[in-house]
């Protein structure tokens, strides 16, 4: 099993840019797929980003494509998010999501069994 832990959230005005982090414990981090999603306030969580195991492929919402861009690292077991060209409409807790092994990538929150606690992101217009 794999625990998730966030950073990097804060506050920062519309155009600005911010790069959050998630770290994951656990021995199997280089063979599951990551996973990044959203959550506004009173909305359902949406995918906003994804990265396979390999770190070759990657999906992205067409609402983030261009501005955010996912890595990842196995070696130091830590998938980033940057975020660059912030909008308001970006504010939410954003969460790290990650996959049983050797899923690939994928847009469906259900196939994301285990989840980070979530950092707040705030764009200021």
């Amino acid at each position: 099993q794999v625990q998730l832990v966030e950073s990097g959230g804060g506050l920062v005005q519309a155009g600005g840019s911010l790069r959050l982090s998630c770290a994951a414990s656990g021995r199997t981090f280089s063979r599951q797929g990551m996973g990044w999603f959203r959550q506004a306030p009173g909305k359902e969580r949406e995918f906003v980003a994804a990265i396979s195991w390999s770190g070759a492929d990657t999906d992205y919402a067409d609402s983030v494509k261009g501005r955010f861009t996912i890595f990842r690292d196995n070696a130091k077991n830590s998938v980033d998010l940057q975020m660059n060209s912030l909008k308001p409409e970006d504010t939410a807790v954003y969460y790290c999501a990650a996959r049983d092994l050797w899923g690939p990538v994928s847009t469906v929150r259900a196939d994301y069994p285990y989840w980070g606690q979530g950092t707040q992101v705030t764009v200021s217009s």
